[in-house]
C-alpha cells in the first residue's frame, strides 16, 4: 500500500516538482495550492504525511495546516517547508548539534520536522521517510503505552 502526502504550496512550480518526486519514490501524492483547500483536503481525506509550505495566503497560513493536520483522528506526520525559516533556526555558523536542538524546539512547537528550501531530491527523500518512521515509532510507543492498552496487558497477565 502507498504512503499517502497531502502536498501543500501555493507555488504551483515548486508544488508539482515536489509532487512528482515523492510520486516517483512510491508515494501516493494530492496537492493542495492554498490553507483551505488544504483544510478541506484533510476532512475528507486520511494522510500518512502533510507538509505544507509556512507562508501562502498569509505569514502563517502553513503552521494554520500544520494544527489542523495534528488535530485529525488520523494523527498524520507533519512537516513544515519554508525557505524563511524562523530567525532562530538560522543555522549560519551554528554548530550540528545546535543545529539538531533548533529543529527539536521547533517541532515542540508546531511540526514534526522543518524542510528549508531549496531542497535536494536525496534530502527531500531522505527527510520524509525518516519522519515516516520517527511518527509511526511515536504512534507505535504512545499506543502500547496508552491507558487502555495498560489496562488490557493487566487483565490478561
Amino acid at each position: 500500500m502507498k504512503r499517502r502526502i497531502l502536498l501543500v504550496d501555493d507555488d504551483l512550480a515548486v508544488l508539482f516538482t515536489l509532487k512528482a518526486v515523492l510520486e516517483l519514490h512510491g508515494f501516493e501524492v494530492e496537492t493542495a495550492g492554498s490553507s483551505a483547500e488544504a483544510l478541506a483536503r484533510m476532512e475528507s481525506g486520511v494522510y500518512q504525511l502533510v507538509i505544507s509550505d509556512l507562508r501562502m495566503e498569509t505569514e502563517d497560513a502553513g503552521l494554520k495546516v500544520i494544527r489542523s493536520a495534528r488535530q485529525q483522528p488520523y494523527n498524520p506526520a507533519t512537516a513544515l517547508l519554508t525557505a524563511y525559516p524562523p530567525s532562530a533556526l538560522r543555522w549560519n555558523g551554528k554548530d550540528a548539534d545546535q543545529k539538531h536542538r533548533d529543529r527539536e524546539e521547533w517541532a515542540e512547537q508546531d511540526s514534526d520536522s522543518l524542510l528549508i528550501k531549496p531542497l535536494g531530491t536525496g534530502d527531500l527523500l531522505r527527510q520524509v521517510e525518516a519522519l515516516l518512521v520517527t511518527h509511526a515509532d511515536k504512534q507505535l510507543r504512545e499506543s502500547k503505552f496508552s491507558p487502555k492498552a495498560q489496562e488490557e496487558k493487566r487483565r490478561s497477565g
